[in-house]
């Protein structure tokens, strides 16, 4: 597992110095593992969540989108799972105090055996592990960790608790006065946002009229207590999730789950990164509302990594949820069934999930377009950072540069903007040489910059240069709307 933490390093610290992402709270040192969202961070991320949103609710007549509240009645939690289930297998160093997620830890000391060149013993370790996993097996768990002698990173001893279960959920309480008993206020901040979706599945279905197959995306805010968070924005206590619950006939779960595996896929790839860079991994252990289930792995600076989940969840959600509140969660299907001759009739819908994490998904688009280019020629020493962001996702769509501050070049790169803002995000700026200038849009991924200059005021043409290119051409004023617009169709 080859990675790259230098590269890592600089593109954490190429977002915070261009405007990407910062510390959260940062004048106050910080917050672990939270992280505000800058001015180019902030359109970057809005138009992976257009991206995704469009094509699930606009290129597929079935499927519609919801918004629903982040705070749902605590049942609805007993009723999902989370309360029993949501948890994770932690151990504590005794002398560092410090607390590990028992998969990560192990993981750790495995990457340092494959780094070694130990593939064998690093392979038998993760097998072993997954084993135990699936058998929620903590003693041996705790037992492979000591057999191994793996170490706390910052005690650097093996004095290790015995392994437990950690619920992720944090939980706060309404209302203004405290009751007697704490239980009756208590509410959680959502772990997920697939339960908003299958409380409200018969509102959706009845008011829009849907029929079987059909799904609900939504695009919100989740929130998990992480005891390791790392890597990051690849791992967070507050993110944001794109998920789509896709209703289906129960016994047509196994090909629809085929089905959004690809159907999935192709839209990673429509951004133009190469099929290298990602893969499929199938869970060992499945979760206890699923079937079926794999993630959408790319290949990070650190290794590859999750970025999108499909699941089958069975009818465990909806039937859950009919149970504990005791309404009817089935849809009436008057379709024929063939072998029968007659309808199929009622049931609780079977579910196939795809759900992606919005903030991984930023950080893989940041991963994949950060370049370091070595432009030296002989006559002179020369490089730049760029971030090749595919153009339908890039932040700033368009930079227009008057070549100098005078002569009513200012004037006519305004007007130009004034043509363009109503359709995509433009870019003015003035001060500094051109090439610094372009340097700067390099280094937030605008692709397209035009440059006016003397010969605009004689023949209506400015100079337009690609980012990734970096070749320049005339082209008229007229043409510059049409030209940005089908680049990011």
């Amino acid at each position: 597992m080859a990675t790259d933490s230098n590269k890592f390093q600089a593109i954490i610290s190429h977002c915070k110095e261009y405007g990407f992402v910062f510390p959260g709270s940062e004048i106050y040192e910080g917050q672990q593992a939270v992280y505000d969202y800058g001015q180019w961070g902030s359109e970057l991320k809005k138009n992976i969540k257009d991206y995704w949103w469009e094509s699930m609710t606009r290129m597929h007549e079935n499927i519609v989108g919801i918004d629903a509240a982040i705070f749902m009645h605590p049942t609805t939690w007993k009723a999902s799972g989370h309360v029993d289930n949501f948890n994770d297998p932690m151990i504590d160093n005794k002398d560092s105090k410090k607390r590990y997620r028992v998969d990560h830890l192990i993981e750790g000391f495995a990457e340092e055996k494959l780094a070694a060149g130990d593939e064998i013993s690093a392979k038998k370790l993760l097998e072993a592990m997954n084993a135990f996993l699936a058998a929620d097996n903590f003693t041996e768990l705790k037992k492979l960790i000591d057999d191994n002698k793996i170490k706390c990173n910052i005690s650097k001893t093996c004095n290790w608790t015995d392994v437990r279960q950690f619920n992720l959920m944090f939980s706060t309480e309404f209302g203004a006065t405290t009751s007697a008993n704490e239980e009756d206020n208590k509410v959680y901040l959502r772990p997920e946002t697939a339960q908003g979706i299958f409380v409200n599945f018969l509102n959706v279905q009845k008011t829009g009229r849907m029929k079987i197959p059909f799904g609900i995306a939504q695009i919100g805010k989740a929130f998990r207590n992480e005891i390791v968070a790392r890597q990051f924005i690849f791992r967070m206590r507050e993110f944001e999730q794109m998920e789509m619950q896709f209703f289906i006939r129960p016994g047509t779960q196994k090909q629809w789950y085929e089905f959004w595996k690809e159907e999935r896929m192709k839209w990673h790839l429509s951004l133009g990164i190469t099929e290298e860079k990602y893969r499929f991994h199938d869970h060992i252990k499945l979760a206890h509302y699923a079937d079926a289930a794999c993630d959408i792995e790319y290949d990070f600076p650190f290794g590859f990594k999750e970025v999108e989940g499909i699941h089958s969840r069975t009818n465990f959600d909806l039937k859950n949820h009919q149970e504990f509140s005791k309404k009817k969660m089935q849809y009436f299907d008057n379709e024929i069934d063939e072998a029968t001759g007659k309808p199929f009739g009622n049931y609780i819908p079977f579910v196939v999930e795809t759900s992606i994490g919005l903030d991984r998904m930023f950080l893989l688009t940041i991963c994949q377009s950060y370049k370091e280019e070595d432009l030296s020629s002989a006559e002179k020493q020369d490089s730049r950072v760029v971030l090749k962001f595919s153009p339908k996702l890039a932040p700033m769509k368009l930079a227009v540069l008057p070549l100098v501050k005078k002569d009513g070049l200012p004037e006519i790169a305004r007007k130009i903007i004034d043509e363009c803002k109503a359709s995509f995000r433009c870019f003015y700026e003035e001060k500094d040489t051109i090439g610094k200038r372009y340097r700067r849009m390099d280094a937030i991924g605008t692709p397209f910059c035009i440059t006016v200059d003397y010969q605009t005021k004689e023949d209506n043409t400015v100079t337009i240069r690609y980012r990734d290119s970096m070749l320049q051409e005339r082209i008229p004023i007229n043409n510059i709307l049409s030209l940005v617009q089908n680049a990011i169709k």
